[in-house]
């Protein structure tokens, strides 16, 4: 059984990933509007794991006798100045929601809740992954500058991102 701080946290953090899914889907939105389809297409996948880490939280509390509970989601950005903006902004939010689950293992130990410790564990590594994959197009992006060319061919590259749920997700 989750105490009542963690079970606090790990709803607050559902509606953070829920937000980042929302995010993630305005930037698909905002590369689509300025014909860069393959960024669009990468920022969908993003907004796809983003919905598996929901799952993966909604169906941990339930299965430790929690109740989930969701709350409103704050709008998000719609525009950005460049692809480079918003891959700094989309770099910056994978940043914080690293930190926020960090604080999250921090109450678990606090907690001595060993369950929600291990748990949490594959969302420390995806955290890595994630600030690691954004990380790559920002830098990818500032080699590339305002060259259409290498935009172009990075739009494409970009493009071939396939979604791989884990293999312990039903998503």
């Amino acid at each position: 059984m989750l105490s009542t701080d963690v079970e606090k946290a790990l709803n607050e953090q559902i509606n953070f990933e829920l937000y980042s899914s929302y995010i993630y889907l305005s930037m698909s939105a905002y590369f689509e509007s300025i014909d860069l389809p393959g960024f669009a297409h990468w920022m969908k996948i993003q907004n796809q794991e983003e919905l598996v880490h929901v799952h993966k939280l909604f169906d941990y509390i339930n299965e430790r006798e929690g109740r989930v509970t969701l709350t409103a989601i704050e709008a998000p950005q719609l525009e950005w100045e460049s692809a480079l903006d918003a891959f700094q902004d989309a770099y910056e939010h994978e940043q914080k929601v690293t930190a926020r689950v960090n604080k999250i293992v921090d109450l678990s130990i606090v907690k001595s809740d060993h369950a929600t410790n291990s748990f949490l564990q594959w969302f420390v590594q995806e955290q890595v992954e994630e600030e690691s994959s954004v990380k790559k197009v920002v830098q990818d992006l500032k080699m590339v500058g305002k060259d259409g060319h290498g935009l172009f061919m990075l739009n494409r590259e970009l493009a071939q991102r396939v979604f791989v749920p884990p293999a312990d997700s039903n998503a």
